[in-house]
């Protein structure tokens, strides 16, 4: 199961640096798309996206069957919500609106099956996602294969980062920026980061590898998560669905409407368009 999952294989190897994109529509063949662009892992968002049950149940397959690690960031930190997406063959969860450490127990008991953990075990549907057949081999090998992924975005959670850091079970310390920011009263409003949210995002950073945790970062663009890897970041968005489509259709009709010269002015000032929001304007 491990050698299978290219999130956690690539966390625990080499520079320990992964590139994923976001994906917040339905869709098997949506999901396929974006898997085979080269991401290392895709997040199936349940809590912003417009992606149900099921639909995460279809993502999950088929991305898991490009090779590419599918991760559903699930609604809310709510146990049942952590067993579903795991139950679909998730490789591992993001859990978002965290405040204290005993909600990063929680995340861990919820993820893990006894006795490290609470988890159920009967579900049917997560072997072949890792490439096994066996329901018994999940179960041995679950709680050292999937990745416990916390966003760190409240006031309180910032404040309590070095102890939620120091739980045992948690992988990765994932950055919200923008909920941060509003939550600390620094929101991004043009895209731009105040130096406060700078220095919480530090602070972030400091605690993971203080406890050795990966780190994780929401970006909006390719130079952006580039920036952020440099900086030693490990799992490390580039973009979302509900970015990228906008951003070509739009370029593209553009291009259609307007002489050379015009478009290149138009690409140009879209491309130096800074993003106010964690997908788009």
């Amino acid at each position: 199961m491990q050698a299978a999952n290219r999130l956690q294989k690539a966390l625990r190897t080499g520079s320990g640096l992964t590139f994923g994109a976001w994906q917040m529509l339905p869709g098997s063949n949506h999901s396929r798309t974006i898997a085979r662009c080269g991401f290392d892992w895709i997040a199936v968002d349940t809590e912003h996206g417009n992606i149900d049950d099921a639909a995460m149940h279809e993502s999950v397959a088929a991305i898991a069957g490009c090779g590419v690690s599918p991760i559903v960031r699930v609604a809310a930190n709510e146990g049942w919500m952590v067993k579903r997406a795991l139950d679909s063959g998730a490789h591992g969860v993001i859990v978002p609106l965290l405040y204290t450490a005993d909600d990063a127990r929680n995340v861990v008991k919820a993820v893990k099956f006894p006795p490290q953990g609470v988890r159920g075990f009967g579900s049917p549907f997560p072997m072949e996602k890792f490439g096994i057949e066996s329901n018994t081999d999940y179960l041995q090998q679950a709680n050292d294969a999937l990745v416990t992924i916390i966003q760190i975005e409240t006031k309180e959670a910032l404040q309590n980062v070095d102890e939620i850091a120091s739980v045992p079970g948690i992988d990765v310390l994932f950055v919200g920026p923008y909920d941060l920011g509003n939550n600390i009263g620094h929101p991004i409003l043009d895209g731009t980061m105040h130096e406060d949210l700078k220095q919480a995002i530090a602070k972030i950073q400091k605690a993971a590898k203080d406890h050795n945790k990966s780190t994780g970062m929401f970006c909006t663009s390719g130079e952006q998560a580039r920036m952020f890897a440099d900086q030693g970041f490990n799992m490390v968005n580039v973009t979302a669905d509900m970015m990228a489509l906008p951003a070509y259709l739009t370029s593209a009709l553009s291009a259609a409407k307007g002489s050379y010269v015009h478009t290149a002015l138009n690409i140009a000032k879209g491309a130096a368009a800074k993003m106010t929001g964690p997908y788009g304007k």
